[in-house]
């Protein structure tokens, strides 16, 4: 599918972030044909160019090549005059603009959310910063593993008693706030196409976090609940957590409910075990969690992780693999899905990355081109859009504005 006969064709946005939050958002709306415009600094780019695993090409990470999909690439000085100049141009013919600076950043270029309203009042202006454009954190520097910290998920994560552990290495809340973004800005679209012009979206990356976490709110303010690090299980279930197999792996199983405990002790060959004198009942399961889980471990450890995996699928019990990313590559489920998309680079050759979601029955997303190479559309945009000639152009890189 081209990116004319997408849903977002005809929807230019310029992403003015660096790193993950904000210019994933506009990697989203690009899947689905937005039409993104990366705007970076002169000579060095995107830090997250270097991000990463290094490539054959110096300006091209992995990470880069996996997040900047979809887009082009300008290069443009916000901070000097006629750089803020030429922003503020195209703003005048954009929709959206994605930008995570420090709340006042912008502002102090002469780029704030009045001045490009002024330019342009169906603009739309995606913010994204570690603590949000107010409050008294408003100015503190902000990155995923802070807001995990700040935003309540770290004080959740790891083994009871023990140092708690950033949940997973990546940059979950940059993700997370990302798709935040990205729902902002399609709510911001239909607003503007119906007649109520431009706005602004301000997310903190905290927030996104906190926005994830279920019943924690509620729990604190009606009884004082303090959740603490569960490890591998949960309060709320039992057996519901992580159990070794005989052949060095891991798989995790989930009974929340007593029926599925039930089908668990069969598949066991010890239905004794789900009575109703023994441990049947989920109450008492979890006044004897360490007994049960033990005799599940010691159940799953005396078999290979294939073998357990299919009789439990036999006998109904949610299971699944603690997949690592080799493991997923040799997973039927992604390749059914066509989870993994490989693309071709001009340079690289094929990298496979994770495809489009989510997906959609008539209008699905596509990658037309991975992360791209530093100020490869400055003719088309300059030249094409902004109608400046070839002398101008030259001039404005001698000078250090593009």
């Amino acid at each position: 599918m081209s990116s004319k006969s997408l849903p977002l064709a005809g929807v230019r946005v310029l992403d003015a972030a660096t790193f993950i939050a904000a210019p994933y958002c506009a990697t989203v709306l690009a899947e689905f044909g937005a039409e993104v415009i990366k705007v970076e600094q002169p000579g060095a780019g995107d830090p997250m160019r270097r991000f990463g695993s290094p490539t054959e090409r110096a300006d091209s990470s992995l990470a880069w090549l996996t997040e900047a999909r979809n887009k082009t690439s300008i290069t443009l000085n916000l901070r000097v005059p006629e750089g803020a100049a030429l922003f503020k141009r195209l703003c005048g013919i954009s929709d959206v603009v994605c930008e995570n600076f420090r709340p006042g950043t912008l502002e102090k270029w002469g780029l704030g959310w009045d001045a490009l309203k002024a330019v342009n009042p169906n603009l739309i202006l995606l913010r994204v910063s570690g603590y949000g454009q107010t409050g008294p954190y408003r100015d503190r520097p902000g990155f995923a593993r802070i807001a995990h910290a700040v935003g309540g998920l770290s004080a959740l994560s790891g083994m009871p008693g023990e140092t708690p552990v950033t949940p997973g290495s990546t940059s979950l809340g940059d993700y997370l706030a990302g798709l935040y973004g990205a729902i902002g800005v399609l709510v911001a679209l239909q607003h503007r196409n119906a007649g109520g012009g431009g706005q602004e979206i301000d997310i903190a990356l905290y927030e996104a976090v906190f926005r994830v976490l279920d019943e924690l709110a509620p729990a604190y303010a009606r009884n004082g609940t303090v959740r603490q690090p569960e490890g591998t299980g949960t309060l709320n279930a039992c057996p519901h957590g992580h159990f070794p197999t005989a052949d060095g792996k891991w798989v995790a199983i989930a009974c929340t409910t007593d029926k599925m405990f039930t089908r668990l002790a069969a598949v066991m060959g010890r239905p004794d075990l789900a009575g109703d004198d023994t441990y049947g009942p989920q109450a008492q399961r979890l006044a004897a969690r360490d007994t049960v889980d033990r005799l599940v471990a010691a159940w799953t450890g005396s078999l290979d992780r294939a073998a357990l995996i299919e009789r439990c699928v036999a006998g109904e019990v949610p299971i699944g693999p603690l997949n690592t990313i080799a493991d997923i590559f040799e997973d039927p489920q992604f390749a059914a899905r066509d989870d993994l998309a490989t693309v071709e680079h001009p340079d690289l050759g094929e990298v496979v990355v994770p495809a489009p979601i989510p997906r959609m029955s008539e209008t699905p997303g596509a990658i037309s081109g991975l992360g791209p190479p530093l100020g490869n559309a400055n003719e088309a945009v300059y030249g094409g859009l902004l109608g400046l000639d070839a002398s101008e152009i030259a001039r404005l890189m001698d000078a250090g504005v593009i």
